[in-house]
């Protein structure tokens, strides 16, 4: 009992079914007397709670502010604050819809990979031209070596061209046996759902809101970002497709890794019989469906 009003009713009850005095009862809740005693004079307004529970049940998807425009234009115009009181009071908040259904895939508990190839990580970075206009990045992360597979930048990415990008890297890795992603729209597509079915690749989403759970794949994004996409200045796609294969070859060949032992990702790719990461696919296939004519 927070509010004035709930201790007056609890006096009331406590007086009336068990017998105590006034001054006892307010003892017991909390409450000063002169509190106890005080009359409400606000006027109960039925009208317009009659009046507002009609208009919530016509548009139900309407919201306190929107629905006071509209008692506005009938000649009710309360208070904003008494109009989000009576309608918390009348208990007409909306409720939030849940998202459309999408593809699920396995949320069984994930064992560390033992090798490369078992495991890719999944996940999309984005960055801006000088311009302002957006582009994004596909990341591909070997879980294992840490390798980087494939960053893929375009300014839209949508499943299906997921799907053929993974199949550009499967054509010289061979396919993994398990892929990490969250639960975005792109990842989340029939034909990402198609591509795992086909392949036989066991596709496991993390629980929305866990980005720990990818862990792998954030921490390179957080490389990504730290290293290359605020160090340089962006005008154009083919620019930062040449920037990121670049920075991609450099990440896999030259630079330390610290959870490697100071060791690069081709050298520990290297020591278990894999060549390192390949050239980056982007550039060729993009390049390869424009000159077809063809969109990606």
């Amino acid at each position: 009992m927070v509010t004035p009003g709930a201790k007056r009713c609890a006096v009331a009850h406590a007086r009336d079914c068990h017998g105590l005095s006034e001054r006892r009862a307010c003892d017991l809740i909390g409450i000063a007397r002169r509190v106890a005693r005080y009359q409400p004079s606000r006027p109960d307004d039925a009208g317009l709670r009659q009046r507002l529970r009609e208009l919530a049940a016509e548009r139900r998807r309407f919201g306190y502010r929107r629905l006071g425009y509209l008692l506005a234009r009938e000649g009710l115009s309360p208070n904003h604050k008494k109009l989000l009181r009576i309608y918390r009071e009348e208990g007409l908040k909306v409720r939030r819809r849940g998202g459309r259904k999408r593809a699920l895939g396995t949320r069984a508990p994930m064992m560390l990979p033992q090798g490369p190839n078992q495991r890719w990580s999944l996940d999309f970075v984005s960055d801006a031209f000088g311009c302002g206009r957006r582009f994004r990045i596909l990341c591909v992360v070997d879980d294992f070596t840490r390798e980087c597979l494939a960053l893929v930048a375009d300014t839209s990415l949508s499943g299906a061209r997921v799907a053929r990008e993974l199949d550009a890297i499967a054509a010289i890795r061979g396919k993994p046996l398990a892929v990490v992603s969250d639960n975005g729209t792109e990842l989340t597509s029939t034909s990402i759902l198609r591509w795992s079915q086909e392949r036989q690749v066991e596709w496991h989403y993390i629980a929305p809101g866990k980005p720990t759970q990818n862990a792998f794949v954030e921490s390179f994004n957080g490389r990504l970002r730290d290293e290359c996409l605020n160090e340089t200045l962006f005008t154009s796609m083919a620019q930062a497709r040449a920037v990121l294969a670049a920075w991609r070859h450099d990440y896999n060949t030259v630079r330390p890794h610290s959870k490697l032992g100071g060791l690069t990702p081709a050298e520990i790719a290297g020591q278990r019989g894999w060549g390192h990461a390949p050239n980056p696919v982007a550039i060729t296939s993009t390049i390869s469906h424009q000159r077809r004519g063809l969109s990606v």
